[in-house]
């Protein structure tokens, strides 16, 4: 019976011991699990510190296009070309451009030769103050980039001359009945400024338009002999 008597309490004093081990790994686990991380930044707003999520998508290295934003008044394709070009060989350029005015949208694109430049330039020229504007240039993806992006690349845009469209509109031989349009709107707008003129009490007399009245053709008599 006395030997019964020790393993049985040989076996509660083992039962103990592996309870007190396994609470004590819990609790180590637990505060190893509250134990707090390192934080990225304090909100200014007051509170806890807080980290920065993580992205999950890597970032794209294989891509050599870069967009460029808020490019300045004067820096276009050749000034633009002869700019980056000391970072690398520049395959393609272009400036977006309005289809009417031809002026600059004020963005474009670059692509290098290699990819690797293109990180370069985007990491350098970021943020890069140029005649008064900040470029911002980041690095396109891939997948992102447009089939139709180098459409028509080659082509210089010329703008339109619009001084000589106006001349060949106002000069263009008219019918009768388009020049008497004409001078109907000429003498509706005449009339609106006389008008004005008189209400603002000014003494003015406005001359006469030239060619608003069509002369009446003579008849032609002939004598008898």
């Amino acid at each position: 019976m006395g030997a019964k008597a020790k393993t049985a309490s040989n076996k509660k004093t083992l039962k103990r011991v592996t309870a007190s081990k396994s609470k004590s790994k819990s609790s180590d686990l637990v505060v190893a699990v509250q134990k707090p991380e390192t934080a990225d930044f304090l909100p200014l707003e007051g509170g806890p510190a807080r980290k920065l999520p993580k992205s999950g998508k890597p970032l794209d290295t294989s891509s050599a296009v870069l967009y460029i934003g808020r490019i300045p008044h004067g820096f276009y394709e050749k000034e633009m070309e002869e700019f980056f070009k000391q970072f690398g060989s520049i395959k393609r350029l272009r400036i977006a451009r309005n289809k009417k005015t031809g002026k600059s949208k004020h963005f474009g694109f670059i692509e290098f030769e290699s990819p690797e430049v293109a990180k370069i330039v985007a990491d350098c020229m970021h943020n890069y103050l140029l005649f008064e504007h900040l470029l911002q240039v980041h690095i396109i993806p891939t997948e992102k980039v447009h089939p139709k992006l180098w459409y028509g690349v080659t082509h210089r845009y010329k703008p339109l001359n619009w001084t000589q469209i106006e001349r060949n509109h106002h000069n263009k031989e008219r019918t009768l009945e388009e020049h008497r349009k004409l001078v109907e709107g000429i003498m509706k707008r005449d009339k609106k400024r006389r008008l004005k003129i008189e209400a603002a009490g000014i003494d003015y007399e406005c001359p006469e338009i030239v060619g608003s009245v069509q002369a009446v053709p003579k008849k032609i008599k002939f004598t008898e002999d």
